[in-house]
């Protein structure tokens, strides 16, 4: 027998979500105060809006059961990303920042989402509120607008395990406490920590506190929103080793950087997956680091490099440029301390595939993820040894646990579905008009949140230019690839609707 759906809770919950928006959207409006900036009035609109369509959505939701069943839970997880997005790209069409709709919707979905993509050609001629807000988006985002919630909603006696698990990103979660709430809050601790502390050192280190602040918004939730059009390209040395440290940190599981903070490095440094995200980045780091080292020496006199000041100069720039950049492209934060476009193409095609990576699961990171990656590759060494020996029983083991049949069948899946996305997304954006190598960047870019692609959409671009069909698709991609495809596609499974 079929259950009836609990809408109210649905209309319940979003209501208790959109209220936090409308909190939200305060600092912002604060700052266009501060600043006595002229879109002061958008905001206080925008903020007005948001907080009576959240009372609305919690008088529709009154004497809702306390229910929480799979179903409520993907609605609910897909539905906050979208009505999130709706009220948080009012700013941006009231205030006349991006008046068109597309381009509001784009911009505010690629926020929430951590992809980072913009259609903004000069970010500098927006006000401190915008910029603010498209960092606060991403920050927002970048944890998960649920796993704030479920920190907060037991407070209106509603429950979170549903959402939580609809919602965490991996094969699987991990639970720091028996109870849910206190496993959020405990993230959100060390998020809100690790803010803080990059926050400072940008600051202490040379750049301006109001750019301090949005950049370290949007490291930490591995967004890659700057206030500037050159991203990360004009600071100096020990800024950008200082990100790209946060960056790489912000790719760990969360879960493992609680134990790490609390004393407990051992349960970092066994964990599988930490290793395979931790010596990837060692090996790409050291690929590219080569390579630009002897680009810069062609690029340059490479007689002077041999010079022995030069020669620890040009290390430390290759180094830097490399660590940075396998970082951004890995975590999907999409920073650039350089414009990797102008390199050899074999280094940017190089950058371009780490896009597809990911880093840890339970991260704020986009991308397959290493876990997934992991289990994948042993699933082939295993299949090839089972094909030598076909008597033989060859399990698949992982952080030494044998493997279910259901956790490789899952992978799969999402594999199939990954590249069956970037396969439909590239033949509309290429019969909208886009070039193939710039579609098929972009389709990557969207569903693994990265926001960067190649050619005129590599770091010194934007997606201003973009065909309108082909803006609305990468935006549906960047939130089934937020959400890790499964939870947007059993929304359209009849089975689900019939359990």
């Amino acid at each position: 027998m079929t259950r009836t759906f609990n809408w109210r809770l649905v209309f319940k919950t979003m209501g208790v979500l959109t209220t936090l928006e409308a909190l939200f959207m305060l600092v912002p409006t604060l700052t266009a105060w501060w600043y006595d900036e002229a879109d002061m009035g958008a905001w206080i609109v925008s903020s007005a809006i948001t907080w009576f369509s959240s009372w609305w959505m919690l008088g529709a939701g009154r004497r809702a059961e306390k229910r929480v069943g799979e179903r409520e839970g993907y609605v609910i997880v897909a539905a906050v990303w979208v009505v999130y997005s709706l009220f948080g790209m009012l700013p941006f069409w009231l205030s006349g920042a991006l008046p068109d709709l597309t381009n509001a919707w784009f911009e505010t979905m690629a926020g929430f989402t951590t992809t980072g993509a913009t259609v903004i050609r000069d970010v500098t001629a927006m006000s401190h509120s915008i910029l603010l807000w498209r960092a606060l988006m991403q920050w927002i985002g970048g944890m998960g607008i649920i796993v704030l919630s479920v920190a907060i909603l037991p407070m209106f006696g509603l429950g979170g395990m549903q959402l939580y698990s609809a919602e965490v990103t991996g094969v699987s979660y991990e639970k720091l406490s028996p109870r849910i709430a206190d496993t959020a809050k405990h993230m959100w601790l060390t998020y809100i920590g690790l803010t803080i502390a990059q926050g400072f050192l940008l600051w202490l280190f040379g750049m301006g506190k109001f750019d301090a602040i949005c950049h370290s918004m949007s490291t930490i939730s591995t967004g890659g929103f700057s206030t500037r059009n050159d991203s990360m390209i004009g600071d100096n040395a020990i800024i950008q080793w200082i990100t790209a440290v946060f960056m790489f940190l912000s790719g760990l599981n969360f879960t493992q950087l609680i134990y790490l903070f609390r004393g407990k490095p051992q349960r970092l440094f066994r964990d599988e997956e930490t290793r395979w995200y931790a010596i990837a980045i060692l090996v790409a780091t050291l690929f590219l680091s080569l390579g630009l080292f002897i680009h810069y020496g062609i690029e340059h006199d490479v007689s002077k490099i041999v010079e022995l000041e030069n020669f620890f100069a040009t290390v430390e720039r290759a180094l830097r440029k490399g660590f940075f950049m396998v970082c951004s492209a890995m975590t999907s934060t999409g920073f650039a301390a350089s414009d990797y476009m102008t390199w050899p193409q074999l280094l940017w095609v190089f950058v371009f595939f780490l896009m597809f990576t990911g880093a840890s699961s339970g991260s704020t990171a986009g991308g397959i993820k290493w876990v997934r990656i992991a289990i994948f590759a042993k699933s082939a060494v295993a299949e090839l040894k089972r094909r030598i020996y076909p008597n033989a029983v060859i399990p698949v083991r992982f952080n030494g646990h044998t493997l279910r049949e259901q956790t490789t069948s899952n992978i799969m899946a999402f594999m199939f579905f990954y590249i069956s996305i970037i396969v439909f997304a590239v033949l509309v954006f290429c019969a909208s008009g886009v070039a193939f190598d710039e579609a098929i960047g972009t389709a990557v870019s969207a569903i693994g949140n990265v926001g960067v692609s190649i050619g005129q959409f590599g770091p010194s671009g934007t997606y201003a230019d973009y065909p309108t069909v082909a803006k609305w698709t990468a935006t549906a991609v960047m939130l089934i690839g937020r959400l890790e495809i499964f939870t947007i596609l059993l929304l359209f499974s009849r089975a689900l609707w019939k359990k």
